[in-house]
């Protein structure tokens, strides 16, 4: 066996998941395929005035993992970072950054970070995964505007993340 096929394939999925949705999960799922071991990334982010707590956003993206990673072969970590993107993917040992994009409002932003991205740290790859066409709408940001106004959110969230939430906002 040769240097190269031994080397493991790491990945990092970053994001604030604020709440974690299902086109998340989508997105975890499908990269986890790819790899050996994915690491996903909860930010701090306290600038978008989170509506859980990080430690509480860790916590439910731990939740959904044991799944993915059985159906998936992967190993798959979740970890809060505060520094830069390209700092947690060195720190994780990744080759690798996962990006999801769900519509062409998207792409300026994640083509912009990509591109400084690659001037930091020109070994490290971003790839975009197109959200799947059921999650293609699905943002944390609407679900929490949804769920504030009473509206029913189940078929965005999984359901401990859906308990939550709904806790968060009074219901």
């Amino acid at each position: 066996m040769g240097k190269a096929s031994m080397k493991r394939r790491i990945g990092v999925y970053p994001g604030t998941f604020d709440p974690v949705t299902n086109g998340h999960l989508d997105i975890i799922g499908r990269a986890a395929r790819l790899l050996d071991k994915l690491v996903i990334g909860v930010a701090i982010n306290a600038g978008k005035g989170p509506l859980f707590p990080l430690e509480e956003r860790v916590e439910l993206v731990r939740a959904e993992m044991a799944a993915i990673a059985d159906r998936s072969g992967a190993e798959i970590e979740v970890e809060p970072f505060d520094t830069l993107l390209i700092d947690f993917a060195h720190r994780a040992g990744a080759g690798v950054i996962f990006r999801g994009l769900r519509a062409v409002s998207d792409f300026d932003y994640e083509f912009q970070m990509a591109g400084m991205n690659y001037r930091l740290a020109p070994d490290v790859e971003t790839v975009f995964l197109m959200a799947s066409e059921r999650h293609q709408f699905i943002s944390s940001r609407f679900v929490k505007d949804i769920a504030m106004f009473g509206g029913d959110i189940s078929s965005f969230v999984p359901a401990l993340t859906l308990e939550r939430t709904l806790q968060r906002v009074g219901r």
